[in-house]
């Protein structure tokens, strides 16, 4: 099983080799690609969605897991920094702190950590984010942000057939699963995980096959791209 440090690693050598490759031709660096991000309902095969759309992409996938070894993780915090372009650093350090000042209200080293993490791959761009209340760091211009949902009696029947659940258990997963993400954008963000407008795109996988979904994410991805080009050309 691959390492989170080995994930890490490699797609910073990513980047460094792209930036690397660009100058070696002569060329400015490449226009990074989109940041997305992904927040969930549990059962809602939100996760499966999220690796899915980075194969379909050939983005990076950023879970939970791999966000949260980055914040522990002295070398790889390093590592992520020190990956970034000269001009984009000293921007870093502003954005923290503007953003502490407005709505993050947990500024906590962890906290300062995630925010860092994140601006620093959306920086980068080409990548999908997963959870960690990503999009209410980045903000509705910083990214493409979704949110996978589904009706509750969906969620307990797809727990009981990918997770292997029991339907108490199932139940039980929801709930807690539920409050817990809810409490942490509250606490954290100052703001409600089920606020529509947090969001780009809100779909409901009880209606859509994961293919489709896909489909719809990609098309709304590059629309939104479009439409911001369009509006930085009419400045």
């Amino acid at each position: 099983m691959i390492s989170l440090e080995s994930i890490v690693n490699r797609q910073i050598r990513k980047w460094e080799l792209e930036k690397k490759k660009a100058v070696e031709q002569g060329e400015e660096a490449p226009k990074p690609k989109p940041v997305i991000t992904v927040s969930r309902q549990r059962g809602s095969r939100g996760s499966y969605f999220a690796e899915k759309l980075a194969e379909r992409l050939d983005y990076q996938l950023f879970h939970r897991e791999i966000i949260d070894f980055i914040c522990r993780d002295s070398g790889s915090r390093r590592k992520l920094i020190e990956s970034l372009d000269e001009h984009v650093r000293p921007q870093l350090q502003l954005w923290l702190e503007g953003i502490l000042k407005g709505r993050i209200v947990d500024t906590s080293d962890y906290m300062q950590w995630l925010v860092k993490s994140i601006f620093s791959i959306a920086s980068h761009g080409g990548a999908v984010i997963v959870g960690r209340g990503a999009n209410f760091i980045l903000k509705l211009n910083g990214g493409f942000h979704i949110r996978i949902v589904a009706p509750r009696s969906c969620r307990i029947s797809n727990l009981i057939e990918y997770a292997k659940m029991t339907v108490k258990e199932a139940e039980k997963e929801i709930e807690n699963s539920d409050r817990e993400r809810k409490d942490y954008i509250h606490k954290n963000f100052d703001c409600d995980i089920d606020d529509a407008t947090a969001y780009d795109l809100i779909l409901n996988t009880a209606y859509f096959d994961i293919e489709s979904a896909l489909d719809i994410a990609e098309a709304s991805l590059y629309k939104k791209m479009e439409n911001l080009e369009k509006s930085k050309c009419g400045d």
